[in-house]
């Protein structure tokens, strides 16, 4: 029976302490917003990122400084608060709001690997120094490599449409186009994907 009692007893402790914790520190791991200010987070610069985004005019861009920031142009500003952003677990999402007329701006730390999904529009990704692995499924996408040296490995690969890709010395057009250059002295990895539109890497 004293067994029983004090195994009892810690179990009890035990479930009225896990949710005591995550209570403290969710607010930690995530945190949301929406188009109507800016949407800010912590993140260090060294590691990696997820987004997953919404269609709109999209830039993600590297700065000299560490954290996330993420702002917004709607043509109608009373569609802002449907716009829902997110910062949870190392994954940035941009969700909902109207069809049209949203663009919006991703600030994260310069030196940040990224995995980019998006949905359709035009995007551009600049001033970054890491992996980056980017699909959009219809639109323009432009990529801003820095120097091409870095690269392990470079691929793009576009279903039906152009690709331009200078700095690895390729450029094709028509459809289902792909190119990959190969580096055994590079540090990073760059893969970008298109279904339909223009990838420029430059």
């Amino acid at each position: 029976m004293a067994n029983f009692r004090r195994r009892y007893g810690v179990v009890s402790i035990v479930k009225y302490l896990i949710p005591c914790v995550l209570a403290a520190v969710s607010p930690v791991f995530s945190q949301a917003g929406d188009c109507r200010k800016p949407f800010v987070a912590d993140l260090a610069a060294g590691g990696n990122v997820s987004l997953t985004l919404r269609a709109g005019q999209i830039e993600v861009v590297g700065m000299r400084r560490d954290g996330i920031r993420v702002t917004c142009a709607i043509a109608n500003r009373t569609d802002a608060s449907r716009v829902k952003i997110s910062f949870a677990a190392g994954r940035i999402r941009v969700q909902g709001g109207p069809d049209n007329g949203v663009n919006y701006k991703i600030e994260v730390p310069e030196a940040t690997g990224v995995v980019i999904r998006a949905t359709a529009g035009d995007m551009q990704v600049r001033g970054l120094v890491g992996d980056k692995d980017i699909e959009l499924k219809a639109g323009n996408l432009t990529v801003d490599v820095g120097d091409p040296a870095l690269y392990r490995v470079a691929e793009g690969h576009v279903m039906a449409g152009n690709i331009s890709a200078s700095p690895f010395g390729s450029q094709k057009d028509g459809l289902f186009r792909s190119f990959r250059k190969d580096n055994s002295s590079g540090q990073y990895r760059l893969r970008a994907e298109l279904l339909a539109g223009n990838l420029t890497l430059k």
